[in-house]
């Protein structure tokens, strides 16, 4: 083989392998690609879960918030209204005994002796 044939034939060799390579490149350089698109579309599903999951979250904890503000509300209009009864059943008791002290006191007596005989018959 001459000098001239052993050069055009490194010359193409040379040339195959340079092919090789870009094709090599593209197709690693392609395949890259495929990968980066579906990990941004799984990334972007994840992160759409992410923030669904976060706004279900806020929804019930604002339900939460709301109701325990209906219980609170609720809670001091109860104990407003008791302690307005219970304001009213202790004036009824003073007008009765104001107008009424001797039949008080006998009612007061026989609840004692009532509650004693309960309370010894019990031991």
């Amino acid at each position: 083989m001459s000098p001239d044939n052993i050069k055009a034939t490194n010359e193409a060799t040379h040339e195959r392998i340079d092919r090789a390579a870009d094709k090599t490149k593209k197709g690693a350089a392609d395949t890259v690609r495929r990968v980066q698109d579906k990990l941004d579309a799984a990334a972007d599903r994840a992160e759409e879960g992410v923030q669904n999951a976060a706004d279900a979250a806020a929804r019930s904890a604002h339900k939460v918030a709301d109701k325990a503000g209906e219980w609170r509300d609720r809670g001091t209009d109860l104990a407003r209204q008791t302690r307005d009864n219970a304001d009213r059943a202790i004036d009824s008791v003073r007008a009765f005994v104001g107008d009424r002290p001797i039949e008080s006191v006998v009612i007061a007596l026989a609840a004692g002796w009532l509650l004693g005989r309960l309370l010894r018959s019990r031991r």
